[in-house]
């Protein structure tokens, strides 16, 4: 992760494919609000202790160069300020990986390409909503204890020779049965079996940010429910489309696909 701290107008930040970026605005005399207008979004800041905060997230596909971007400044009086801003995507060369599943997963029948596409819409509407405030407390950690990174993010992937879809999550080692906390205070979302992710988790955290738990054997929250940091959420298991027990944890940041373990400097 990348913290950029805007003293400056019209500065440039760079930023790697797949990795989340923190901006920061100093305190200002007046300013009611502020976003981030980048191509299509508008990202909101939050005011967070005597400064303005957000974590803007670039997708693994995203276009490598500079892609210029504004912040839009609101003041108490209505007035509005535009400040231009530059966020530079430096690529990143992602490994091909070649697995074998259940040819179930790969060859989808009517029913499961009907199950999938369902799946797939429901978690549009999810990542499409921002809550606009923040809802963590403290830094992000990882839902292992001790594991401080996994495998696999962005890797472009071969399923039974047929090319996929890259790996936008994180793998980490742990068996059937072992505990995952969140990696921090969020909104349960979903909490329910999926056809290729099997029982999963995905925990709102605000601005547009979420956490995907995956693959689990069990689900101990709840819809709607608040899980604090460090709360046990479901025990590691192997359901879904998968090579054995482990746990899928991935970041979608306002819609991007983000390696999780950039989020742990955030505080």
């Amino acid at each position: 992760m990348i913290e950029a701290l805007f003293f400056l107008a019209a500065a440039v930040f760079p930023v790697g494919q797949g990795q989340p970026l923190l901006m920061t605005f100093p305190e200002e005399s007046g300013v009611k609000s502020m976003q981030l207008w980048l191509e299509t979004k508008k990202i909101p800041f939050a005011h967070v202790q005597g400064k303005w905060e957000t974590i803007v997230g670039i997708d693994l596909d995203a276009k490598p160069g500079e892609h210029p971007a504004e912040v839009a400044v609101t003041f108490g009086d209505g007035r509005m300020e535009k400040r231009p801003v530059t966020i530079r995507v430096e690529i990143v060369k992602f490994p091909t990986t070649t697995l074998r599943v259940e040819d179930k997963y790969v060859e989808l029948s009517p029913a499961n390409q009907r199950r999938a596409a369902r799946e797939a819409k429901e978690l549009d509407a999810i990542y499409d909503k921002w809550t606009p405030e923040i809802l963590w407390a403290q830094a992000f950690r990882s839902p292992i204890p001790g594991q401080t990174r996994g495998s696999n993010f962005g890797h472009r992937r071969v399923f039974n020779g047929q090319p996929r879809a890259p790996h936008a999550g994180a793998d980490l080692k742990a068996s059937t049965g072992t505990p995952i906390h969140a990696a921090n205070r969020g909104r349960v979302v979903l909490a329910k079996n999926l056809f290729f992710t099997g029982n999963t988790v995905i925990l709102d955290h605000g601005l547009g940010i979420y956490t995907i738990y995956a693959h689990l054997s069990r689900i101990d929250v709840k819809v709607s429910g608040i899980a604090e940091e460090e709360r046990i959420i479901g025990l590691a298991g192997a359901t879904g489309r998968v090579t054995g027990p482990h746990l899928h944890w991935s970041a979608r940041i306002q819609g991007s696909r983000v390696d999780p373990f950039g989020l742990l400097s955030i505080e």
